[in-house]
């Protein structure tokens, strides 16, 4: 089925999604994973790393040769995944509990695994802020069974999110999720999205100078399955995965419009030389698919 096409389906929800389109057909790149998550666009490399979980391997699929290739192995049953501002790659990880760093040399540098002395349940997904500050969500799903990681009695009392500062501080910022999974900030950085995948919504919280947190209001609520990994284009648009694809909502929280896919969508992330291609992780699958719209960091 690799490099095979499968239908997509763009269904408007609000006229303001008439400007969003794209390719009718998602290229599938890859179709042997047991659940992907966390794909991540290097421009640098041209490659999307993305992890599959069960089989504790990052995956790397190269533009330039449209290969798959194992990246590393054992994967640390690595999540969630960002490349940062000097093009390294930040990513949290089940299997030791903590957000890690590749070095240029290849060298892994763990940047938080602990709170309070108290090692966290399974960092899930982050995003890095223009000043270095690294934004996390913490839920327990790497801990459960073994599937995703190891099981693990937790030591922190209950699933959170945190930010770890350039000179190593950790600070929790929000403390009143069930499931904190998906994160992005908008452009200006006031404003912070995460999801609540055991809730079923999305929330918005506002970023004060001194990086704390206020509101959190429910911004959407997911209509099939739940929502996962989220991303925001450059109009602003927050895009989520659901398991009947993407759901693409403005910052009012209206639902816009979805982009329809045959599996269950974990994560995604924009990606190609003008920002303007989808990749998403579906279940077993690596799909991109080219739009109208153009990702943010």
């Amino acid at each position: 089925m690799t490099g095979n096409r499968i239908r997509a389906r763009w269904e408007r929800h609000d006229e303001r999604f008439a400007p969003v389109h794209g390719d009718t057909y998602a290229t599938v790149h890859y179709d042997e994973g047991s659940w992907l998550e966390g794909p991540a666009w290097s421009a640098a490399w041209r490659t999307v790393l993305f992890s599959d979980i069960p089989n504790d391997q990052v995956l790397s699929w190269d533009e330039a040769t449209g290969a798959v290739g194992v990246w590393r192995s054992p994967g640390g049953y690595a999540n969630g995944r960002t490349v940062d501002r000097a093009g390294r790659m930040l990513q949290c990880e089940h299997g030791s509990r903590s957000v890690t760093r590749t070095e240029p040399d290849g060298t892994v540098t763990t940047l938080a695994d602990r709170w309070q002395g108290r090692r966290f349940n399974s960092p899930n997904d982050l995003v890095e802020r223009s000043d270095g500050s690294i934004w996390f969500t913490d839920p327990s799903y790497g801990i459960q069974s073994d599937y995703e990681g190891f099981a693990a009695t937790p030591e922190i009392d209950g699933c959170h999110v945190y930010r770890r500062d350039p000179d190593g501080t950790v600070a929790r910022v929000a403390d009143d999720f069930t499931g904190p999974n998906g994160l992005a900030f908008s452009a200006d950085e006031r404003t912070l999205y995460v999801t609540d995948s055991e809730r079923k919504h999305l929330r918005r919280f506002d970023v004060a100078p001194d990086l704390t947190l206020s509101g959190g209001d429910v911004l959407a609520t997911c209509d099939a399955g739940t929502f996962d990994g989220i991303r925001v284009d450059d109009a602003g648009r927050i895009w989520a995965a659901a398991h009947d694809g993407l759901h693409c909502i403005d910052p009012d929280g209206t639902l816009l419009g979805k982009l329809l896919l045959p599996e269950v969508c974990s994560n995604l992330t924009f990606g190609g030389a003008k920002r303007n291609v989808l990749f998403v992780t579906a279940t077993n699958l690596l799909l991109s698919i080219r739009v109208t719209a153009t990702g943010i960091r």
